[in-house]
């Protein structure tokens, strides 16, 4: 694969940038998924600790979103007809 992009690479030049980035993006990218696979709380033994969620305190903020929505205060977006 790498070969082939050499090759179109030496008959287009243009196209060396966008490898460049395209190289760099995935790079990236793993790296970033390497960083979440990391996490404090992330376990990979599942003999030890098949459950540890039961390990976090009763303290421990979730990564949730809450949204609070009052169904009665919301506008009506439709014309009255």
């Amino acid at each position: 694969m790498i070969r082939t992009m050499i090759q179109h690479a030496q008959k287009h030049p243009g196209l060396i940038p966008q490898f460049f980035f395209l190289f760099v993006g995935m790079g990236g990218a793993s790296l970033y998924l390497i960083r979440l696979a990391r996490g404090p709380h992330v376990s990979w033994d599942r003999k030890n600790n098949p459950e540890p969620w039961n390990q976090l305190s009763p303290t421990y903020q979730y990564k949730l979103v809450a949204v609070n929505t009052d169904y009665k205060s919301l506008k009506k977006q439709g014309p009255d007809f």
